[in-house]
């Protein structure tokens, strides 16, 4: 009897900090914040489905190429239009451009590859790289809680997992291909969540 009356008292002050942590984590997870992460995880996610199909389409020489172009840009405006509400419409649309010449950036790259013209490929991969730290340096200057070097790393990710599934594609090494998109998935709500916590931290009025 000692010994079960040792064993419930033992465990008891660990289920109400845990009843407590669950708590602490229902209130810091409002919810304008998981719409928030919500919101942009679907559209990172939008992103990486888009760019892939994409590639796919290029690659393939199929009919619909340029409606999915559409549809991948389409997606950049969304993405830039999702932080307006904290940075305002020149910022929102500052963002979409940035991100629009990513994609266009990353047209070249696969025509490049497709077409096996290698100093394209050089030529445009760099300035693919350069895009990127332009859009890490412009987030970092709109908000304290991005590191320009944090977000650069992500993007840098980013574009290798989208190079992988090219470079798969072209040599028809299909299993190469579809783990490169997931392990881009994975990455890209990452990066959604990423910038989900920056907002948060700068905005937490807004959270509240």
């Amino acid at each position: 009897m000692l010994l079960i009356m040792s064993l419930v008292f033992s465990l008891t002050p660990i289920e109400a900090q845990a009843n407590g942590n669950d708590q602490t984590c229902v209130q810091c997870l409002s919810p304008t914040i998981v719409q928030l992460q919500g919101d942009l995880r679907k559209l990172w996610i939008d992103h990486t489905i888009w760019t892939r199909s994409y590639i796919v389409s290029a690659l393939a020489g199929l009919d619909d190429q340029k409606d999915v172009l559409a549809r991948l840009l389409r997606n950049q405006q969304d993405i830039g239009d999702a932080i307006k509400p904290y940075y305002g419409e020149a910022a929102g649309n500052k963002l979409a451009e940035l991100l629009k010449e990513h994609i266009l950036l990353a047209v070249k790259v696969v025509d490049a590859a497709k077409s096996g013209n290698q100093t394209d490929l050089k030529k445009y991969n760099k300035e693919w790289y350069r895009n990127a730290d332009d859009i890490s340096k412009f987030l970092s200057t709109a908000n304290p809680n991005w590191t320009q070097k944090d977000l650069q790393d992500l993007l840098y990710v980013h574009l290798q997992f989208v190079t992988d599934q090219v470079t798969a594609r072209v040599t028809k090494d299909w299993k190469a291909d579809i783990l490169a998109f997931d392990k881009g998935e994975d990455h890209i709500i990452k990066l959604a969540d990423t910038l989900t916590e920056g907002i948060k931290k700068q905005f937490p009025e807004k959270f509240k």
